[in-house]
């Protein structure tokens, strides 16, 4: 037994082991618990009362000679379990708040207890609580509780602090009468029941939960008592309509969100019960959008169609001068039909007709309806620069083209990539897809899980072969749906087959300078790489080459395959032109330079034969008087220095 005085208490130690800290000394011997005693004058002067806070403690020392105690705190240690104070019956107070306890027990002898905190600590379930009837606050915020239960014997329990926990739903409250404040802040609830059963309660905090919507805590609205509530931090509170929809229903409150409730949003409130009203007009504001959206897409529908009969018209023409079968294109779908008269005059009357009561901007549509984006038009493609959400932009995963030229949309695919990095679905509807080399321009994107041709407007599905052209030439995307259509093993054999040996010419006829120019940067690298492998083992290349596979994703030889559109196309030519005259003009200089130095060489051969005499002569008539000569070069050295 060792005796260490601590402060005003004394302590008396037996253990087995010698402990050593900043304020108590513990000496080894049997007990398991440590002994408390007080002096007399202590006890006198803090009869009712004893503070053992930050003391290290690992369980709770045996008090004896203090039954007398009314408060008793703990707080800052680190005991596991509540052991050796069931002979305090006079008790009101007790405060383990921040230890390590895992299972409320040992106080059912405590029948005065009023005051029971035991905040953060590492209570699963609310248990053992059967006694305690005159429990005024319990406070078990901090802990791990999942549940809410065994609390409903508590009739005299004014406050319950359950923060920080673990709860997903409230309920099981029934029989706390007494109830008037509930603390819930900071768990996990998506809904709320049995609230309106608690006669007194005026303050629930739901702050930083799981409510999404008011259908969740619906009970709340026949609490009659109620009269501050927090929902701040709780998805709830981002709507727009919550505070009128709270305040609608429950009129009696007085604080919302630690924010006194004023009269004006009351007021606000009972503006927003004229709800019926309000529907009435958004649904006439919406089938205005919708019916401004049928006279859009009609107009855009309008200007590409007359747009292509020009183009038809121009076509037909040139084809007609070539004494070539005149055809067009778009009328090989049988489902593209002209709506506009054969007379030119109709033709503007019928525009005009269909543009009146548009705008100038009403040329092109864009419309986000769930996870698909429509275009409408080539004036929607410039919405691809805005600035578009993270979250809106992660959620397309479809994106509709109609009404836009194709070769236009190439021009964009870069910046879709980028703008709806999850876009796997793509749609043409009238964008002029006429030849299967198109669809080498689509191999730019990141991935593509399905494809949608529609026949209309699109003259290239009239092909027998284009679905298995498109398997072949975007093979590296594993494709799994073409026109709504499962792909299938056989599919993507049967698209080998066809068209396999069409990539092993694109890329054995180009020159090995033009195939690096097309590769990108990584094809570049596996394509330098099958170079080097050349006469290699053939087991240790077909490794090798899976490898470089993996990492490049697109077949080299199908990158050959490109697409180039036409203004592209122009440009380059334009381009090459240039070039050409610059190179010609090059070559020009360069003949005109070597016959200049031609000619001077002819010269300079008929000259030399004289040439050389005279510099022989020269030279002995210089040398014949040897000392004169020196004379001379010493004379030239001391000048030039």
């Amino acid at each position: 037994m060792k005796s260490v005085s601590q402060g005003s208490y004394t302590f008396n130690w037996e253990e087995k082991d010698y402990i050593s800290g900043d304020h108590i000394n513990l000496v080894s011997s049997s007990a398991p618990f440590p002994i408390l005693q007080r002096s007399s004058e202590e006890k006198i002067l803090y009869s009712d009362r004893l503070t053992l806070e930050r003391q290290k403690l690992t369980v709770c020392p045996v008090i004896d000679g203090e039954e007398h105690l009314r408060l008793l705190n703990f707080q800052h240690n680190f005991i596991t379990r509540i052991q050796n104070i069931s002979n305090l019956r006079r008790l009101i107070f007790l405060d383990l708040y921040d230890n390590q306890i895992e299972e409320i027990s040992g106080l059912s002898t405590l029948r005065s207890l009023r005051v029971l905190l035991l905040g953060k600590n590492r209570i699963k379930k609310i248990s053992n609580l059967e006694n305690l009837k005159s429990l005024d606050v319990l406070d078990l915020h901090g802990n791990q509780i999942t549940k809410i239960e065994n609390v409903n014997h508590l009739c005299d329990l004014r406050v319950l602090n359950l923060a920080r926990n673990l709860l997903s739903h409230v309920d099981n409250l029934n029989g706390l009468d007494s109830l008037t404040e509930l603390n819930l802040r900071h768990n996990q609830i998506t809904f709320v029941r049995d609230v309106d059963n608690l006669p007194c309660l005026q303050r629930l905090f739901l702050s930083f939960n799981n409510i999404s919507n008011f259908e969740s805590v619906c009970c709340l609205a026949d609490s009659t008592s109620l009269s501050d509530i927090t929902f701040d931090g709780n998805p709830i509170a981002q709507e727009s309509w919550y505070k009128h929809t709270v305040l609608q229903n429950m009129m009696q409150l007085r604080q919302l969100d630690m924010k006194r409730v004023t009269e004006e949003e009351r007021r606000m409130a009972s503006v927003v019960a004229k709800k019926e009203e309000e529907k009435k007009r958004e649904s006439h504001k919406q089938s205005l959008l919708k019916e401004k959206k049928r006279l859009t897409i009609n107009n855009v529908a309008r200007q590409w169609d007359l747009q292509h009969r020009v183009t038809d018209i121009a076509t037909n023409h040139d084809r007609k001068d070539s004494d070539s079968p005149s055809q067009d294109p778009c009328l090989k779908d049988g489902s593209t039909t002209s709506a506009f008269p054969e007379e030119t005059g109709s033709l503007d009357s019928v525009l005009t007709n269909a543009l009146q009561g548009l705008s100038v901007t009403d040329t092109h549509l864009v419309e986000l309806d769930g996870d698909t984006l429509f275009l409408y038009g080539s004036g929607a493609l410039e919405s691809l620069d805005r600035n578009w959400s993270v979250q809106t932009a992660g959620m397309v995963t479809t994106v509709s083209f109609t009404f836009i030229e194709f070769d236009e949309i190439v021009q964009v695919l870069p910046k879709l990539k980028m703008k709806f990095p999850n876009s796997l679905h793509l749609k043409f509807k009238e964008t002029n897809l006429v030849m299967l080399q198109q669809f080498n321009a689509l191999a730019q994107l990141h991935r593509i899980d399905q494809l949608t041709i529609d026949p209309q407007g699109n003259p290239v599905v009239n092909f027998t072969l284009w679905k298995y052209y498109v398997l072949f030439r975007l093979s590296h995307f594993n494709m799994q749906k073409v026109n709504g259509t499962e792909v299938t093993q056989n599919d993507i054999i049967m698209a080998e087959r066809l068209f396999g040996m069409l990539a092993h010419v694109a890329s054995s006829e180009l020159p090995q300078y033009r195939v690096i120019s097309i590769l990108g940067d990584a094809r570049k690298k596996q394509f330098r790489y099958l170079q080097k492998t050349k006469g290699k083992k053939p087991g240790i290349i077909n490794e090798e080459n899976n490898d470089s596979k993996k990492l490049a994703g697109e077949n080299t030889n199908r990158a050959m395959l490109t697409y180039t559109t036409r203004d592209f196309y122009n440009e380059k030519l334009e381009e090459t032109k240039e070039k050409k005259k610059f190179c010609k003009m090059y070559i020009e200089d360069l003949v005109k330079e070597a016959t200049e130095i031609n000619v001077k060489k002819e010269a300079l051969q008929k000259l030399w034969p004289q040439m050389f005499i005279e510099l022989v002569r020269d030279a002995v008539i210089e040398t014949r008087n040897t000392n004169s000569y020196m004379k001379h070069c010493l004379q030239q050295i001391t000048d030039q220095k």
